[in-house]
């Protein structure tokens, strides 16, 4: 088996039928199977999915532990080379799984993959290709947010968005890394119930000496924001991710940036939650 597509799924069949034809019609060249974890959604309009997609692999969760537990129940039942952890918001474009898989295979070290994303409109989604957080970068993205900027910062804007470059960071939308690897820097980081696992992964493999890779020759669509409702519940779990991601790497050696980082996500917290309230 060459490769394990993870889907994790939660409320939002739609999406994720459209997802599993994308990979129908385009994964083709290579063995793969499709492994779908539902994250105990209200909906269950997803089984309805398990006749039409019979081929895949359908996990149904009898309690939500959030995105990061999901994924490694998935993985603990793939048999894939490689693992692409793949949101159900997500559409692929053409067959060049193929091509991305080769680059991989190729690369000494490689770490994990991620590619040119592509919102309904057709705007690039600048998370494509980041930076680790620091007290610069994030202050940036926090209160100032040069998404289009075409130096180097949280966004890598100084990376052409067709290039094939190194980076740090890579979505969990679309993440490709061997499963050896990942097993072996044991997954996903199950303290994040949603959002910052993909930004953790990342970072877990450059301190062990792998090699994470933006490879914008590939394109896929993804529905960003569709499946998501922006209430005090969304707030308080990206914030939150934000702040496990800080307690785990900076407060241990930098407390100067750490306190910074913290006071930082604070302050931008109240005010989101201002604007909704």
């Amino acid at each position: 088996m060459k490769l394990s597509v993870i889907i994790v799924n939660y409320n939002v069949t739609e999406l994720l039928r459209k997802c599993l034809r994308s990979i129908d019609t385009f994964a083709q060249g290579f063995p793969y199977e499709i492994i779908v974890v539902d994250n105990c959604s209200p909906d269950e309009s997803w089984k309805n999915l398990i006749k039409e997609f019979s081929a895949a692999t359908f996990i149904e969760s009898k309690e939500n532990n959030g995105f990061a537990v999901a994924n490694n129940i998935a993985v603990a039942h793939a048999a894939g080379e490689f693992l692409l952890l793949l949101n159900p918001d997500t559409e692929l474009l053409d067959n060049q799984l193929v091509e991305v898989l080769n680059f991989a295979e190729t690369q000494e070290n490689f770490g994990c993959l991620g590619v040119q994303m592509r919102d309904a409109k057709g705007d690039f989604l600048p998370e494509s290709k980041r930076s680790v957080p620091d007290v610069l970068n994030s202050f940036e993205k926090l209160f100032i947010n040069f998404r289009k900027s075409s130096r180097r910062s949280y966004y890598r804007n100084d990376i052409s968005e067709s290039a094939v470059a190194p980076v740090d960071v890579v979505t969990g939308a679309f993440l490709l890394v061997r499963r050896q690897v990942y097993l072996q820097i044991g997954g996903l980081d199950e303290r994040y119930f949603m959002y910052g696992e993909d930004i953790d992964l990342c970072y877990t493999l450059l301190q062990h000496g792998y090699q994470n890779w933006y490879y914008g020759k590939v394109s896929i669509l993804h529905h960003k924001g569709e499946s998501t409702v922006k209430n005090d519940l969304y707030l308080k779990r990206f914030y939150g991710a934000m702040q496990i991601f800080i307690d785990k790497y900076y407060r241990p050696k930098n407390l100067f940036s750490y306190y910074l980082l913290s006071l930082g996500l604070w302050f931008r917290h109240r005010l989101e939650r201002r604007r909704l309230n």
